[in-house]
């Protein structure tokens, strides 16, 4: 069944988006940010969008990279919190040249999911293995991790790994299993090996590099993705959660895919997780896919 999800997260509020930007608040601060997908109006004037804390400016030459201008007391790294039943995560933020700031707070929906299903399991005698791929800074795993789960994050990039590894030392948690490499690499030798995997999340960009050089493109390589996943995962009681961040790429699609590779669910969720602004404008940030079997 479709549906749309939008998570209670005291932390984050989308103040307003429009004309190709968002202006968030991240605890105490508020960030200015491009958004491709706000393609209405502003409701807020360009008084209140240039009171931002930190806005992020695109350099001409690069559609992706850009600077950061801060208003004066703007920190470079701050934290915000996310509580959900006995969990409490703490990420720590920070103002990258690519416009991210370390944390996708639309996913709290998901951390919700995999804490639920990981607590459920437990319940049933289970000692859940969780895998998660182009894990970032590592909100799921510690979702994972905080319910319980023996849990692998798995990430190309070695700097976001020990930001990663920051947010669990601030989240009170420990255990997770940290591996740098090509996700696709990684998962063809778990194969090899035979292991087996609980919950697999996976969130995949459209575009990406491994360690060494290893090119990613999702529409190119997700199918091959999928497919090892399945031999990964138990063929029962397990779980899979997948996002998918390409504009054009619908919940549709998730689901065709990943019931072509895993086969039909016993239960299956899917839809956009989106936040609304104060004018009530109903902003998308990516689709989502999660079956449970």
């Amino acid at each position: 069944m479709f549906e749309i999800l939008t998570p209670n997260f005291p932390d984050y509020e989308l103040i307003d988006s429009g004309d190709f930007e968002k202006l968030e608040r991240f605890g105490h601060y508020v960030v200015r940010r491009p958004e491709p997908q706000a393609i209405w109006h502003r409701t807020l004037t360009e008084a209140v969008w240039h009171r931002a804390d930190a806005s992020f400016v695109r350099d001409a030459r690069s559609d992706e990279r850009g600077q950061w201008q801060l208003r004066p007391g703007m920190p470079s790294r701050w934290t915000v919190e996310y509580a959900y039943k006995a969990m409490c995560l703490r990420m720590r933020l920070g103002l990258t040249s690519f416009k991210h700031v370390g944390l996708f707070p639309e996913q709290a929906a998901n951390w919700n999911f995999i804490y639920d299903r990981i607590e459920q399991l437990k319940s049933e005698g289970h000692s859940p293995r969780v895998l998660n791929l182009f894990a970032y800074t590592g909100g799921a795993t510690l979702a994972a991790r905080a319910a319980g789960a023996d849990t692998t994050h798995v990430d190309s990039v070695k700097q976001v790994i020990t930001w990663a590894r920051e947010n669990m030392e601030a989240s009170g948690l420990d255990g997770v299993r940290w591996i740098v490499e090509d996700a696709l690499k990684f998962v063809q030798r778990e194969v090899r090996r035979g292991n087996r995997y609980d919950g697999i999340i996976l969130d995949p960009p459209a575009y990406g590099r491994g360690p060494n050089g290893e090119k990613w493109i999702l529409e190119d390589n997700i199918g091959e993705m999928l497919e090892c996943c399945a031999r990964l995962l138990e063929p029962r009681h397990a779980f899979l959660v997948l996002n998918l961040y390409s504009m054009g790429l619908s919940a549709t699609l998730a689901s065709t895919a990943v019931q072509q590779a895993f086969g039909t669910p016993f239960e299956q969720q899917f839809g956009e997780l989106c936040f609304d602004d104060r004018g009530g404008k109903r902003l998308p940030l990516g689709t989502y896919y999660r079956f449970i079997r």
